[in-house]
């Protein structure tokens, strides 16, 4: 008697991991990805700058920090002003 042949299963796929966007829409001139993010690692400083209005943010960051948690306290830097 023969064996039976193994069922494999296929490998799993691999999910497409998407790169987190540097620009984003400016909230004073309303400019869709006119606000470029640098972060200085070294410096724990990350900067936002607006290449139409040339509004400026600088927040101090932490090693885990992206370029969206410099776009989103500057969002909240805003509401607090107002």
């Amino acid at each position: 008697m023969g064996r039976r042949k193994s069922k494999r299963k296929p490998p799993p796929r691999r999910k497409l991991i998407k790169n987190m966007e540097k620009q984003f829409n400016c909230p004073f001139c309303n400019h869709e990805k006119s606000c470029e993010v640098s972060l200085d690692k070294r410096k724990n400083v990350g900067r936002i700058t607006c290449r139409v209005c040339k509004e400026y943010f600088q927040t101090p960051i932490i090693s885990l920090s992206e370029a969206i948690d410099v776009y989103n306290d500057w969002i909240d830097a805003c509401e607090q002003i107002n």
